[in-house]
């Protein structure tokens, strides 16, 4: 998992200035549309639109602008007719990376990704490419607040979670995909609050990298993300997180 919690970690770090916290907005408010095309806009029914809309919420997402994105994935109001993509690629020290995309121009947008890839010391591969390096799996992230690991251990096993990993001042917690939302329910039963929950492509092998292939590599992610297509990369790296730059 370390590629993946490594990630959240290093942009946990860094500093999130007003501009990249409305880029944020859009990408969360842009998969509660997607959500609610797929499933129907009832989140008690559409469990994917009910994780989108609780991560919106926690990072403070406006109610209003959550409602308006549901009627768009209903139709109820007119919006963009978004279409998923999945990217697969390598970037500096060979670490692979699965780009996820919300898109009304899938031309665009890889075009994008390519140059930024080329840019960045990476190269776009081809269809399962670097997928067979990733499992895809549910996380929720639950903040350590002074629990002891082995009090939470029992809480996820008796969830239904399959795993626990803790990771600077986080646990991560991982599921089957169906069972996200339902893992999510009993641990805040239970009495463990999530920051976030989703599902991600968690990786088997990691690549260690460091010094100019790590900032490198880091620089690449964040550019990558920065695109308005891009929802989020998951990468199978490891590194030293210690000195990263909250700059």
């Amino acid at each position: 998992m370390a590629g993946h919690s490594k990630w959240k970690q290093i942009k946990h770090y860094k500093a999130a200035t007003d501009k990249k916290r409305g880029a944020l907005f859009t990408k969360l408010l842009r998969e509660i549309t997607v959500s609610a095309k797929a499933g129907g806009g009832d989140p008690a029914g559409n469990a994917r639109l009910r994780t989108a809309i609780e991560n919106a919420k926690s990072l403070s997402c406006p109610k209003e602008n959550i409602e308006r994105a549901i009627l768009k994935g209903t139709g109820e109001l007119e919006g963009v007719d978004y279409s998923e993509v999945l990217y697969e690629a390598y970037g500096p020290g060979g670490v692979a990376l699965m780009i996820q995309a919300l898109t009304d121009n899938p031309t665009r947008t890889v075009a994008d990704i390519r140059a930024k890839l080329s840019r960045g010391g990476g190269n776009l591969g081809s269809t399962n490419s670097v997928s067979f390096l990733f499992d895809r799996k549910g996380q929720i992230f639950v903040p350590t607040n002074g629990l002891g690991e082995d009090a939470v251990m029992e809480k996820v096993l008796e969830s239904g979670a399959e795993d626990l990993a803790s990771e600077g001042d986080q646990f991560v917690i991982t599921t089957a995909p169906s069972d996200l939302h339902a893992v999510k329910q009993a641990l805040e039963a239970s009495g463990l609050v999530a920051t976030e929950a989703e599902l991600a492509w968690i990786p088997i092998t990691t690549v260690k990298v460091e010094g100019e292939t790590a900032e490198q590599l880091i620089k690449l992610l964040e550019t990558i993300e920065d695109l308005d297509d891009v929802q989020k990369v998951d990468a199978n790296f490891d590194m030293d997180v210690s000195g990263i730059s909250a700059a």
